[in-house]
């Protein structure tokens, strides 16, 4: 039997059968809607708790170097080597700087930035001038004075440098605020940092991140490096992930438990009540795997029409009650999850259906 045949077949055997194809559609509705006003919510819910979480920084670590420390941009070089860090940067010393044009203004703290992708932090991949220009985050060009994003300023060292355009400072420089950057395109790499950031590429490696980080630093007086890391908050992500996941994966099982339980005894109902009009497929010529084949399209599309109908249903109650949509992910998951359900709940009563007797089913009154 062709595909696009049997479908027909199906959508036609379905329309046929009001009261049974209506009870599937609304059996597999609401099983969407129950997973998706239940487990949906949580699954919600704890993406903005996990994301509430991770704005915090619960992959960030920071190594700070007390002057005397010996720690040179280089060690950027050998934390590439290491395997779990997304990202890193290395940070000079703090240098007062003021508004070129007003001498005594007020001063600010900048730092030269080594490492490379510095556009995470809004710094150009490829710079118009490089070495000659800073960047700053609003709050510096504020206390700069600078409410068009332009000027130079001079370090009181006595350089001047451009203002390049704005910083995206992002949570784990948050700390640094007023954040003024140089970046250092061509480093040598016997420079002097006195900070370097490292983000895991998850919260998990934080910790063996951490530990071979501190392996490479070849500082020259451990003493005086300290190491900060978020390992409690990505602790506390990890427990309140499993505890969600847990929760969740337990009645989305239980929900298409029952569903598929439910399915099973409909279309066993339905094969029972059909038996004569099998018998007569047989009679004529249709195989059992015609059967099988014609039981379970007309299956999946009661169950196609009940997902979408309850998906609908699901998001426009979320959306008026305000709650969060569990993504895209969850959705087709669920949508898939359900099409398996509703599949193998029809396989028994198909078989049943399939090897039902045509000249005794032909004698049933």
């Amino acid at each position: 039997m062709r595909w696009n045949t049997l479908i027909r077949e199906a959508a036609a055997s379905a329309r046929s059968q009001p009261v049974a194809s209506t009870l599937t559609l609304l059996m597999v509705t609401g099983m969407v809607l129950a997973v998706l006003l239940t487990t949906g919510r949580t699954v919600g819910a704890e993406q903005q708790v996990l994301g509430s979480i991770d704005s915090v920084g619960t992959r960030a670590i920071t190594i700070r170097a007390e002057d005397g420390a010996g720690i040179t941009s280089d060690v950027l070089n050998r934390m590439a080597a290491i395997e779990g860090i997304e990202w890193a940067g290395a940070f000079s010393t703090a240098t007062d700087a003021t508004n070129t044009l007003v001498a005594d203004g007020t001063r600010v703290p900048v730092r030269y930035a080594y490492g490379t992708h510095l556009e995470r932090l809004g710094i150009p991949q490829s710079l118009p001038v490089p070495g000659q220009l800073a960047y700053a985050s609003p709050g510096a060009l504020e206390q700069f004075g600078m409410a068009d994003d332009a000027g130079s300023i001079t370090l009181t060292t006595g350089e001047t440098f451009g203002i390049g355009g704005r910083l995206d400072v992002p949570d784990f420089l948050s700390a640094s605020e007023p954040l003024t950057l140089i970046p250092v395109p061509d480093a040598a790499g016997t420079e002097t940092v006195n900070v370097i950031v490292i983000i895991s590429a998850a919260p998990e490696l934080i910790t063996p991140v951490s530990n071979a980080a501190l392996s490479v630093l070849a500082a020259e007086d451990p003493t005086k490096v300290t190491v900060q890391t978020s390992e409690t908050l990505a602790q506390l992500r990890g427990l309140v992930q499993g505890q969600l996941v847990s929760f969740s994966r337990g009645l989305v099982l239980a929900l298409l438990a029952v569903t598929g339980i439910l399915l099973a005894v409909l279309l066993y109902g339905l094969v029972m009540m059909r038996r004569k009009d099998f018998g007569r497929r047989r009679a004529l010529g249709a195989t059992r795997s015609s059967i099988i084949s014609l039981l379970i399209a007309q299956t999946l599309i009661l169950t196609t029409a009940g997902i979408t109908l309850g998906t609908l249903t699901g998001a426009a109650i979320l959306l008026a009650t305000g709650d969060p949509w569990p993504g895209i992910s969850f959705t087709a998951a669920l949508a898939i999850l359900t099409l398996l359900t509703a599949t193998l709940a029809a396989i028994a009563p198909a078989i049943v259906a399939s090897r039902r007797d045509p000249i005794r089913e032909l004698r049933v009154p």
